[in-house]
């Protein structure tokens, strides 16, 4: 978080903004002075400093990881490329699912979206959501227009409309809480004004904004929202990797065994009422998931 400081010395007042980062393994600390008086438009200067660390630290690596990246797709025979799509979509079909407690293992996962073998003693709930899921991933994959409600809703009831028929495709109506968490998700009465808000923010910033933060913020957005009774995790992982894939940067997925560091940052973010905590866990993860393209 961007911090305000206030020194005095010898009588005089200056204004500084700092910024505490881990980079490397070791702390490091970033400031500016900003004036004698306190500008009043504190708000942006700490945004553009903010970037300005960003793209010092994160986006050139991100840059390097989508040109090493688009340059093996470009190589890389089709049916390459389309074996290591399905793997991908099965992995992250095992893990998201599994996230959001499902009973299948990623064998079972694996063996029913590959070789269409269901698993015995597995509840048909999972079996059904896991093979919706990669459906609409490959939907969402080939889909070339802009993200809206109205996408966002399809997916959903393509999820959810063979298990949950009841919410698949509806934005709730009902207030909603997250277990384990302090986050209380807008009211009703507050979600109709956030999910306008939502869309208007993701199409002023589409073009400008970073695709790797565009990703993490539309995630984190999305996850404070809640607008579903059910399936919001799944649906804002899906938009991240719907960014992603759309700017030519390789999807990430988020791994079921790391699900523990994701949901604190998603918490802290959520309490501390700061994007940002979410936004460096997320390029973090980023950068660490795709080493390969940086050796």
């Amino acid at each position: 978080m961007v911090t305000l400081k206030k020194r005095v010395i010898s009588g005089k007042t200056y204004y500084y903004l700092g910024h505490t980062y881990r980079e490397k393994g070791k702390i490091r600390y970033k400031e500016t002075y900003i004036g004698r008086r306190l500008p009043p438009n504190t708000d942006l200067i700490k945004k553009n400093f903010l970037l300005d660390i960003y793209k010092e630290k994160w986006f050139n690596e991100f840059e390097k990881i989508k040109k090493v990246y688009s340059k093996e797709q470009k190589t890389l025979p089709k049916e390459i490329k389309e074996k290591e799509l399905d793997a991908f979509a099965v992995i992250f079909t095992y893990d998201t699912n599994r996230i959001e407690g499902s009973k299948l293992s990623f064998k079972d996962t694996s063996e029913l979206l590959e070789l269409g073998i269901s698993p015995k003693n597995k509840p048909v709930k999972d079996i059904k959501e896991a093979e919706a899921h990669r459906e609409v991933f490959y939907r969402m994959i080939s889909f070339k227009g802009e993200l809206s409600l109205k996408v966002v809703l399809e997916w959903h009831r393509g999820l959810f409309e063979r298990t949950k028929p009841g919410i698949a495709g509806q934005i709730r109506t009902y207030q909603v809480y997250i277990s384990n968490s302090r986050h209380i998700p807008p009211t009703p009465a507050e979600l109709h004004t956030n999910i306008t808000e939502f869309f208007r923010w993701y199409s002023a910033e589409k073009e400008r904004m970073n695709p790797v933060e565009l990703a993490s913020r539309s995630h984190v957005k999305f996850e404070t929202m809640h607008p579903f009774g059910d399936g919001n995790g799944r649906i804002g992982r899906l938009i991240m990797n719907f960014i992603l894939h759309k700017k030519g940067y390789p999807m990430l997925n988020i791994k079921y065994t790391g699900r523990r560091s994701y949901y604190t940052a998603l918490e802290r973010s959520n309490v501390k009422g700061n994007e940002d905590v979410f936004v460096q866990w997320f390029f973090r993860n980023y950068l660490k998931e795709n080493r390969k393209y940086l050796s």
